[in-house]
């Protein structure tokens, strides 16, 4: 009997879980074994659980999927990350290839073209959903990565907390919301904030924005 691919499935709307669940139960080379609605649950689980691939989605109430899927790659190599989003701009694709997924989709794609996605990664290869926009499509695969690589270096140096905060911020949450929202004090937010400037050499919040969406941590089109 051929074993089938273990699956965790981490996006924080149920309604959309249960259809990705219904497309991937239809083949039966895939076995959806847990599912998560939390940057920190589906950590846990992919640690536990140790699943073939994990689909994931970029925006999650406690973080970020991209900072997610290097996390998971980091402590479980094996795994084959992909990544659906409604995000659809180069600057996200870019970066959730360099963090190291292995399939990009937008969040309307087929049935099929999922299923193809995960056959692909199965295969060892990598997969951008052909549904995106040509001038995306071409732009990502013509464009140089320098810029995006330098700020993927700074990125790295940020602790997760770091990480974690600098997007709040680029959220435009103010110290004494994100200190509420992490329990920390208001002042720990603010030393945060003060190495994050000083890591990235950035000197103005609007500076951080941009840094942010270059990244692919906020969609500057798409209110959260």
């Amino acid at each position: 009997m051929v074993r089938k691919h273990k699956l965790l499935v981490i996006d924080d709307h149920p309604m959309f879980r249960d259809g990705v669940k219904t497309i991937v139960r239809a083949n039966p080379a895939y076995d959806i074994i847990a599912e998560a609605g939390t940057c920190a649950e589906g950590l846990s689980l992919a640690r536990s659980l140790q699943p073939d691939l994990v689909i994931v989605d970029i925006s999650l109430p406690d973080g970020n999927g991209i900072d997610l899927a290097r996390d998971i790659l980091a402590c479980t190599p094996q795994v084959k990350v992909l990544m659906l989003s409604m995000h659809t701009k180069v600057e996200f694709i870019s970066t959730a290839f360099q963090a190291g997924v292995s399939a990009y989709l937008a969040k309307d794609s087929s049935r099929d073209q999922l299923l193809q996605a995960l056959d692909a990664v199965v295969a060892g290869k990598q997969y951008l959903d052909g549904s995106l926009s040509p001038k995306v499509v071409s732009e990502l695969l013509v464009r140089t990565n320098s810029e995006t690589h330098m700020a993927d270096a700074s990125y790295g140096r940020l602790s997760r907390r770091e990480q974690q905060i600098l997007r709040l911020l680029a959220e435009g949450q103010a110290p004494a919301a994100i200190a509420e929202r992490l329990f920390i004090s208001r002042k720990t937010v603010e030393n945060h904030r003060t190495n994050i400037l000083h890591k990235l050499d950035i000197k103005s919040p609007v500076a951080l924005v941009r840094y942010a969406a270059r990244m692919g941590l906020i969609d500057l089109d798409t209110p959260e």
